[in-house]
């Protein structure tokens, strides 16, 4: 808190006034970066869902020391779990109403949102270059279609 006071050039009590602890502020950090995020991902929705979701691991990969820094906290701190948590169940209920919106059958829309789930977060973890997260993504999104992957 005493850094972040210095950086914004108040004494750190002031921020005392805003926030109760570190959490606070990375929980504030997070709801802005997420409003941010939610603006100009309805600048894309006229895009296919693979274009989305590249857009999405894009976002993501722009934030990666914030994304360790949520998960490294979310074991500390039951603030910080609750935030990551809430931010999972919104991506995973957009993901899951687009599977809807697919016709992909009600029995297979919760294992695919745990596939896409395992395959963004995968590709957060292990980079890999642009056609290549196409490639994966397609494949996800062929599997949900019950249709074979397009060879690459």
């Amino acid at each position: 808190m005493a850094r972040i006071a210095r950086e914004a050039d108040v004494v750190s009590n002031t921020l005392y006034w805003y926030f109760q602890d570190k959490d606070a502020v990375l929980i504030t950090v997070l709801d802005a970066i997420l409003a941010d995020s939610t603006a100009a991902h309805s600048e894309i929705l006229d895009s296919g869902l693979a274009d989305r979701l590249l857009w999405l691991i894009t976002e993501l990969e722009q934030l990666g020391r914030l994304v360790n820094t949520v998960h490294a906290r979310a074991k500390e701190s039951e603030a910080i779990a609750a935030w990551h948590e809430q931010f999972h169940a919104l991506a995973e209920g957009l993901f899951r109403t687009e599977l809807i919106e697919l016709g992909i059958p009600a029995d297979d829309v919760d294992p695919l949102v745990s596939m896409g789930v395992f395959v963004v977060e995968g590709l957060l973890t292990h980079p890999v270059q642009e056609p290549d997260k196409r490639a994966v993504i397609e494949a996800l999104l062929c599997s949900a279609r019950g249709i074979a992957a397009p060879a690459t």
